[in-house]
């Protein structure tokens, strides 16, 4: 657990949540605050769900956060007889469900991002029935649904460009190299061209080079016809030794054997034929077909990955050591006493017998197939030292002509090898030849481009070569439009056809709905009546209550003007008071009666009692103001989640009273101290 705990502080803590938490912190955490770490999470995988809870009921939170869950197959630990105990905690904030979605979350982003989008444009519509019967709304689902295979064969192909290594930049530059090719060659054919014209008679020289390459062609395509025969010939050769050697072990077998010991021959393979069809070439197919049947289940489920991968294997691997520890106890328990049976012996002489027949049929084949692959090797050996005369004996005079023929392969391979070293040694001379030309070639496009640029016509080769390249492109769209067009009205013809058996089978069931549609016309009028009247009663008692709350808003800012009136003039007095009292006491203080100044000083003696009350009262109101101060945010904050906390209540009475008000006949509204009685 605390290792999940590190991993999903570790991953809030980097882009791009940026939470800045600890352990400490993020155990910490409040069931409000993990829902809306949950649900940043969340819209990181989907965008839509970028949304702040608290402007959220929880019932639509909880709805929203299954929904999504259940589209990104989420399974819960606990399985599916603690579905309910896991949706319970899901609306409650609880940390024992949080964590792991948490967990499982941050561990498979990219594949859930991706997942995510898929689902966005592949989970279909679910259109009642009732609905398709209409055609428009036929025709639209059916090229919503169109485009949906259009967009999956789309992204199967981006996906496999994507994984097959292809580079658009390589491209360009095979394409660029290409056309330098391309380039270089019409240059090459325009000079030879240009020096061909100035020769005479070059027109019947060049259908004389153009017959000639036809019959080349010929030659070749003569050549390969011709060694394709020999290979048939070849396999005809080999196919009649094989079936010589078969004819003449037959005959042997034919000369040495009688009638009895052929009948027991065939009887034999009779019986081992019958043991192979009726027991164990069932048993084979039984068990390949079982095999197949896995295969397939496996190939159905949906692709799963590295970590769903190692979650299997740990769960096997717990299967594995749950079956060694019964295995061990199983041995380590008592046996029973046996039961007397008088059959068990004859059962298990047959089942060894069984076996060792199973054994031996194995045996039987698998010397069968060494045979008929040993054969056929010896067959081709044979017919390969044929071939080469390996059979034959070499006599003087043929070794000796055969001493010759090798002489003279060898002087040819001399000659070869000679033929050989000045081809590379002119192909050397024409690889520098070609590093020439392609220097001329980027300075002769340089000179092109600065003559272009000259003339005002920069870039008029590039444009040239892009529009030839795009005028290509067009014509091969321009025929696939034209396939397309073809399967499309094909298509068309089939959907027209269905469309009508579709129209003819759901006749009855739209007359029936005919009577259920005009009673529904009917009961939304009577709808739309009855709300038009609510809507009427509602902005009258809106109305009233904006009156109201400005007259109340009047009469609070009236009421806090004569308060600050009433205050200011009280203080005003109070001024004029102290004032009065303070020159009185500097009269009393200045009069050369001493009884006066005796008064005055004792006066003076008990000032400064106050004056240091009232500074012990200064500092403790200083130190509450910093207090209160510092206490205002989260005081603030915890105001605004009592308020956010009756709205909530507010909203479920609502709700409460509203389904109340559906069972019974009318409703009774208490609003503003009126009673009203909605039916």
């Amino acid at each position: 657990m605390s290792e999940q705990l590190k991993f999903i502080v570790e991953q809030l803590n980097l882009e791009p949540f940026k939470k800045n938490y600890n352990l400490i912190t993020f155990d910490s955490l409040e069931p409000m605050q993990l829902l809306q770490t949950l649900n940043d999470v969340l819209a990181e995988i989907d965008s839509k769900q970028a949304i702040d809870i608290r402007e959220e009921m929880p019932e639509q939170t909880a709805k929203r956060m299954f929904t999504l869950l259940g589209m990104l197959k989420y399974r819960p630990p606990g399985g599916l007889s603690d579905a309910s105990s896991f949706r319970q905690g899901l609306v409650m904030g609880s940390k024992p469900v949080i964590h792991p979605i948490l967990h499982w979350l941050l561990q498979r982003a990219p594949e859930l991002k991706k997942r995510a989008y898929l689902a966005r444009f592949l989970v279909k519509l679910d259109v009642p029935g009732e609905f398709l019967a209409d055609d428009v709304i036929a025709d639209t689902n059916h090229q919503y649904e169109e485009l949906v295979e259009g967009f999956k064969n789309y992204h199967k192909e981006c996906e496999q460009l994507r994984n097959s290594g292809f580079s658009t930049a390589e491209i360009r530059r095979d394409i660029a190299a290409m056309e330098e090719e391309k380039d270089q060659l019409m240059k090459r054919v325009e000079r030879l061209r240009k020096r061909v014209e100035s020769v005479s008679s070059h027109q019947r020289m060049l259908e004389l080079v153009r017959l000639l390459r036809v019959e080349k062609e010929r030659e070749e395509a003569l050549a390969h016809q011709k060694q394709e025969q020999k290979n048939q010939l070849f396999q005809a050769e080999q196919k009649l030794q094989r079936c010589q050697l078969q004819l003449k072990d037959l005959r042997q077998a034919a000369a040495d054997a009688k009638p009895e010991s052929l009948v027991k021959r065939l009887k034999e393979e009779i019986k081992f034929n019958s043991y192979m069809v009726s027991d164990k070439l069932p048993k084979e197919l039984a068990r390949l077909r079982r095999r197949v049947h896995h295969l397939q289940k496996v190939a159905s489920e949906p692709a799963m990955g590295h970590a769903e991968l190692a979650e299997l294997e740990e769960k096997v691997g717990q299967i594995n050591e749950l079956s060694q520890a019964n295995q061990g106890l199983e041995k380590k328990l008592p046996r029973s006493e046996p039961v007397v049976d008088n059959l068990t012996l004859y059962r298990q002489q047959a089942a060894v017998i069984a076996r060792k027949k199973e054994a031996k049929a194995e045996a039987l084949q698998e010397a069968r197939e060494e045979l008929a692959a040993v054969t056929k090797e010896v067959s081709a050996k044979s017919s390969q030292a044929r071939s080469h005369g390996g059979l034959e004996i070499v006599r003087a005079d043929e070794f000796k002509r055969y001493v010759a023929k090798m002489r003279g392969k060898n002087i040819a391979f001399k000659k070869k090898r000679q033929e050989m070293a000045e081809l590379k040694a002119e192909f050397g001379v024409l690889q520098r030849t070609e590093e020439l030309l392609r220097q001329r070639l980027a300075k002769g496009q340089l000179q092109l481009q600065t003559l272009e640029a000259q003339r005002g016509i920069s870039g008029f080769s590039e444009t040239q070569e892009e529009l030839e390249r795009v005028s290509a492109i067009k014509s091969e769209l321009d025929e696939l439009k034209g396939q397309t067009l073809d399967d499309m009205s094909v298509m068309v013809k089939k959907l027209n056809v269905a469309v009508e058996e579709k129209k003819a089978a759901l006749s009855p069931l739209i007359k029936e709905l005919r009577p259920l549609r005009q009673q529904c016309q009917e009961l939304s009028q009577e709808y739309e009546v009855k709300k038009a009247l609510y809507d009427t009663c509602a902005a009258g008692l809106e109305s009233n209550r904006s009156k109201l709350e400005q007259e109340v808003r009047v009469l609070r800012e009236e009421t806090v003007q004569e308060e600050s009136r009433y205050h200011y003039v009280s203080c005003m007095r109070i001024v004029e008071i102290q004032m009065q009292r303070v020159a009185d006491e500097m009269k009393v203080y200045v009069s050369p009666d001493p009884q006066a100044r005796k008064k005055s000083i004792r006066w003076g003696s008990q000032l400064p009692r106050p004056i240091e009350r009232d500074a012990c009262l200064h500092v403790k109101l200083r130190e509450q103001q910093k207090q209160v101060r510092e206490s205002h945010a989260p005081n603030m904050k915890q105001v605004r989640m009592w308020k956010d906390l009756e709205q909530l209540l507010q909203c479920k009475k609502q709700c409460y009273l509203r389904a109340q008000s559906q069972a019974s006949v009318g409703q009774v509204i208490q609003d503003s101290g009126e009673d009203r009685l909605v039916l």
